[in-house]
C-alpha cells in the first residue's frame, strides 16, 4: 500500500540514466568486427593484395634499421582511394575525416589516422606505377575470363575541368596577371614577412604563389597552341586560355551548353563491360581518337581487339582504312554528308533547288547537267585518304548569262562547280557491310556496353568534374575512377558469388 501511495505522489520525479555524449570513452575494440565478412572493403583489400606493388615499394626512402618515419603501405593507400572512389568520395580531406568516423575506413587503417596531404600526394605522385597497376588489374581480370578482346566498344565523354568559363583571358590580361604573380613570389622571399606568421603558413603561401605563377606561364604556352589551331586571323587575335587550368578547352556539353572540359576516351570489352583502355584528349571531336585508343589497348594487353564498335563520331575514311590495315573489323555508321553539304550551300546563298543532288551526272560523257540545262565538264581531281574528288565546272560565260545565277552561284564569278567523290573500295565495302542486318544488330548493342561505364563513373563515382588540373593529373584521376570501376565489376561478378 505504501508503494502505491508513492507512485501516486505528484512531486515524485523518476530517476533516469543520463546520456553524456561529451565524455571520452576508452574500451577494448575488436577491429575485425567493424565490418562483416561480406563487406566490399574486404574484397578491395583482398584484390589489391594480389597485385605486385613493387613499383610503389621501390620509391619508398624509409628502410629498416635506419632513422626516419615509416611510410604508409601502398596497399593501404590504394585500397583507401579505391574504396573512397567506389563511394563517390574523391577528396583527400573527406577520406581523412572518414578514417576517424566510418567503420570501413577504420578497418582498413586499423584505427589509425592518415593525413590528407599524404593521401593527395599519393594520388598524383606515381603515374608510371598507376599505369602498371591498371595493366595488372586487367591481367587478373583476363585470367578470370572477364576480358576476351573479341568485341570491344569505344566511346568518348566530356568531363568538366576544374575551371570556370570566367577564367579564360587574352594574352595581354594573362601577362598582366603573370607579372603580378612574379612580384608576389619575390615578396614571399622577404624574411621580414616570415616573422608575421608561422613557418607553416609561410610555406603554404609560398607554394600557392609559386603554383599560380606556373599556371599563368603554362597559360601563355597553351595560348600559342590555341592560336596555331585557328585559321582565321581574327580568331587568332581573340584566342583565350584558362588561367586556372590552361590545358582545358571549351567543349560542348550533353546539355547543349559549353564549358571548360576534357574529352575522356574509354574502351570497353563487350563480354563483361570491363574498361580496357583509358585516354584523354583536348579535342572536342572524336574523329582523331580512335586509332590512338586501339593502340593503347594493344599496348596494355599485348593484343589487338578483333572487332571495334563505335558511333558515327569516330567513323571517318581515315579510320576505316587504319582499322582495315590493322586487321580489325570496324562496326559503325558513316554519315552521307548531305547535311554538311546543305549547310555549306546555305551559307553561300544557294537556293535549295540548285543543291548538288539536283545536278544530273552522265557516265558516258563524264559531265554534269545543271537544273538550267548548262553542262559542267571535268576540271581536275583531288586525292584524299579513302576518297578521290573529281571537280566539274561550268563555263563562266554560261553562268553570267544564266537567268538563275543569283539562285545557283551568287558568290561565284568563274562558273558553278560540282564535286563527285569516289570512295576507296575499302570504304565502299564498309558502307555495304553496315547495310547488313548482322552489322546493324551488333551496332544496336553498342549503347548498353560503351555508354554504361561513362554513366557509371559519373553517377556512382561522381566524376562529372575533375578535382585536379592539367592533362597528366586529370588523366590519373580518370585512371583511378576506371580501375575502381573494374574492381567493382570483379566484386559483382566473382567475389560476391561466394556469399550468394
Amino acid at each position: 500500500m505504501e508503494m502505491n501511495l508513492r507512485k501516486g505522489t505528484e512531486n515524485t520525479k523518476p530517476r533516469l540514466k543520463a546520456i553524456n555524449r561529451a565524455q571520452l570513452v576508452m574500451r577494448p575494440m575488436d577491429i575485425e568486427q567493424l565490418v562483416p565478412e561480406e563487406h566490399e572493403v574486404r574484397a578491395i583489400w583482398e584484390f589489391v593484395g594480389r597485385l605486385d606493388l613493387g613499383c610503389y615499394y621501390g620509391e619508398i626512402e624509409a628502410v629498416e634499421g635506419e632513422a626516419g618515419r615509416p611510410a604508409w603501405d601502398p596497399r593501404l593507400m590504394i585500397s583507401l582511394w579505391v574504396y573512397a572512389y567506389s563511394k563517390g568520395v574523391s577528396s583527400g580531406r573527406e577520406i581523412c575525416r572518414l578514417c576517424e568516423t566510418d567503420p570501413a575506413y577504420q578497418w582498413l587503417t586499423g584505427m589509425e589516422a592518415v593525413n590528407y596531404h599524404t593521401l593527395c600526394d599519393f594520388r598524383v605522385a606515381h603515374k608510371k606505377a598507376l599505369d602498371e597497376l591498371f595493366t595488372q588489374i586487367l591481367g587478373l581480370l583476363s585470367a578470370e575470363g572477364l576480358v576476351t578482346l573479341e568485341r570491344v566498344m569505344h566511346d568518348g565523354t566530356k568531363v568538366k575541368a576544374c575551371a570556370s568559363g570566367d577564367t579564360f583571358r587574352r594574352e595581354g590580361r594573362i601577362k598582366a596577371h603573370l607579372k603580378s604573380a612574379r612580384e608576389q613570389v619575390e615578396q614571399m622571399r622577404d624574411p621580414r614577412r616570415a616573422e608575421e606568421v608561422s613557418p607553416r603558413v609561410v610555406k603554404a603561401r609560398q607554394r600557392a604563389a609559386r603554383e599560380k605563377q606556373e599556371r599563368l606561364e603554362k597559360a601563355l604556352e597553351e595560348l600559342e597552341k590555341i592560336r596555331a589551331s585557328k585559321t582565321n586571323s581574327a580568331e587568332k587575335q581573340e584566342a583565350r586560355a584558362s588561367m586556372s587550368d590552361p590545358e582545358a578547352r571549351v567543349m560542348k556539353q550533353s546539355d547543349g551548353g559549353f564549358a571548360p572540359a576534357y574529352n575522356v576516351q574509354l574502351t570497353t570489352d563487350a563480354k563483361e563491360k570491363i574498361i580496357i583502355g583509358v585516354g584523354m584528349s583536348q579535342s572536342g571531336s572524336d574523329y582523331g581518337e580512335l586509332v590512338g585508343a586501339e593502340e593503347k589497348v594493344e599496348q596494355t594487353l599485348g593484343n589487338a581487339p578483333e572487332q571495334m564498335v563505335v558511333d558515327g563520331g569516330f567513323v571517318s575514311r581515315e579510320n576505316i582504312l587504319a582499322m582495315k590495315e590493322k586487321g580489325i573489323d570496324l562496326i559503325g555508321p558513316m554519315g552521307v554528308g548531305l547535311a554538311q553539304t546543305a549547310g555549306q550551300m546555305k551559307r553561300r546563298g544557294v537556293d535549295p533547288n540548285f543543291y548538288p543532288e539536283f545536278f544530273q551526272y552522265d557516265v558516258l560523257s563524264d559531265t554534269y547537267r545543271c537544273p538550267a540545262g548548262k553542262i559542267l565538264r571535268p576540271d581536275g581531281e583531288e586525292k584524299r585518304p579513302g576518297r578521290t574528288n573529281y571537280r566539274y565546272r561550268a563555263l563562266a560565260t554560261n553562268c553570267r548569262k544564266c537567268l538563275f545565277k543569283e539562285e545557283c552561284c551568287p558568290q561565284i564569278t568563274t562558273g558553278r562547280t560540282i564535286v563527285r567523290g569516289v570512295d576507296d573500295p575499302v570504304v565502299v565495302a564498309h558502307k555495304e557491310k553496315m547495310e547488313t542486318e548482322e552489322a546493324k544488330q551488333i551496332y544496336r548493342q553498342r549503347g548498353a556496353v560503351a555508354e554504361f561505364p561513362n554513366a557509371w563513373i559519373k553517377d556512382k563515382i561522381g566524376l562529372r568534374q575533375f578535382r585536379l588540373r592539367g592533362m597528366i593529373k586529370v588523366g590519373m584521376e580518370t585512371l583511378w575512377a576506371c580501375l575502381t570501376y573494374n574492381i567493382k565489376q570483379w566484386i559483382r561478378l566473382r567475389w560476391r558469388a561466394q556469399w550468394a
